[in-house]
């Protein structure tokens, strides 16, 4: 099986000095490869292109056949790296915590130990502003809420 540090390696050398990190490699049985890639502004087609054609050359699939797939990753996955959470301040996100409760509103602040969420709500006339900072450690997911306002 082809070891996964060699494929970060591989992909940290394609991306350079640019922009473009890794977000997460998988190596699942039958050397099945997933890289999934973000940016600080943007990720194009090409720049998976890219990554994929390093990668092809980096490895032979003579020596050792695999499955490769590398992609962005999608505005529906869960944060899973600070810089992910800091690229996004000022999005409307939702937290879902490790209790299972979820807390939703806008992304303000992101730091190694937690992030804040402000919201504005309104019950019955009465409008409350919240700040919350939650630990990384009680966050289960983080998602973008996708509005098409």
């Amino acid at each position: 099986m082809i070891d996964k540090s060699e494929i970060q390696r591989e992909v940290e050398k394609a991306l350079g000095e640019s922009d473009k990190f890794v977000v997460e490699i998988k190596v699942k049985a039958g050397n099945r490869i997933t890289v999934l890639l973000d940016s600080d502004t943007h990720i194009t087609i090409d720049d998976c292109v890219a990554v994929t054609r390093h990668i092809e050359s980096a490895f032979s699939r003579e020596t050792e056949d695999y499955d490769l797939t590398v992609s962005s990753a999608g505005i529906d996955q869960p944060y899973k790296l600070l810089r992910q959470y800091i690229k996004n301040i000022g999005r409307e996100v939702e937290v879902t915590l490790a209790d299972g409760s979820v807390f939703a509103g806008k992304l303000i602040a992101a730091d190694m130990d937690k992030i804040a969420v402000y919201r504005k709500t309104k019950v019955k006339k009465v409008e409350t502003e919240e700040t919350r900072e939650i630990p990384f450690n009680e966050i289960k997911q983080t998602k973008e809420i996708i509005s098409f306002k």
